[in-house]
């Protein structure tokens, strides 16, 4: 397989030598990713018109098939128009600026996000705590299951599967479930003291169910977040487990 050219926004061309049979994706699916990568970064600008598809094809190393099947996945997204005799089109930009910090000290973590409305998708009582993933502390002999959807401006931005200790679930308010970051659920609970929390970050793509939930296309890239917190008896009290939409989140870390 021929190596993936890239021509960055400046003009200048570059061999990225991105292999697409490495991957298991879809090499359609692979492709899509990349041009629309090429919109968000504005190296295919708002109402140009982009490389035909046999050029699309010579630089990719695939057949024209497969960059059409590409290209009409970005159809279908709005984000390109074909136009017969004429051409593609970039027909608009990405329409989700980064917004969504993912927080990295704790008060961060306790903080509502402005606008955010949360929706609860689920929930289930008595969930054994050895099914846990093995994290810190002890777990609690039961775990409450709530799956919740984040929402701003109409839009899906957090996908959460938060397991709270049994016990202290007949604590939590069905507005509390509605209004309050998973951590804030148990650090603002009477006779509760958090003593430890972990959060864990890494970077996946959607699969078919979380595409379906966060309004993304399949193989998008995705923050996987995990976060949990333990009490001063060492049990642990909340796990949460979060899928964040690529195009809206953002890191900031403080270097010490």
């Amino acid at each position: 397989m021929d190596p993936i050219t890239t021509r960055p926004s400046g003009g200048a061309t570059t061999t990225g030598k991105v292999d697409l049979s490495r991957s298991a994706v879809s090499r359609y699916i692979q492709l899509a990713t990349l041009f629309r990568r090429r919109i968000e970064q504005g190296t295919w600008k708002l109402g140009q018109q982009i490389p035909t598809v046999d050029d699309l094809a010579a630089e990719c190393g695939v057949a024209r098939a497969t960059i059409r099947q590409a290209l009409g996945q970005l159809e279908q997204e709005g984000l390109i128009e074909r136009y017969r005799a004429k051409g593609t089109f970039v027909r608009k930009g990405p329409e989700s600026p980064i917004w969504c910090a993912v927080e990295t000290d704790w008060n961060g973590l306790l903080r509502s996000r402005e606008g955010a409305e949360i929706e609860i998708l689920g929930e289930e009582g008595d969930v054994p705590g050895s099914t846990l993933p093995d994290t810190i502390g002890e777990p609690a002999p039961a775990y409450r299951h709530i799956r919740r959807r984040h929402w701003r401006d109409g839009r899906p931005f957090l996908l959460a599967d938060v397991y709270l200790d049994e016990r202290l679930a007949p604590l939590v308010t069905p507005e509390d479930l509605r209004s309050k970051t998973a951590l804030r659920l148990v650090a603002g609970l009477e006779g509760v003291k958090i003593v430890d929390a972990r959060q864990t970050l890494t970077i996946g793509t959607a699969d078919v169910e979380t595409a379906a939930a966060l309004q993304v296309p399949l193989n998008a890239p995705v923050a996987l977040v995990h976060r949990a917190a333990v009490d001063a008896n060492g049990v642990l009290v909340l796990v949460a487990d979060g899928i964040y939409r690529g195009d809206t989140v953002r890191i900031d870390i403080k270097l010490k």
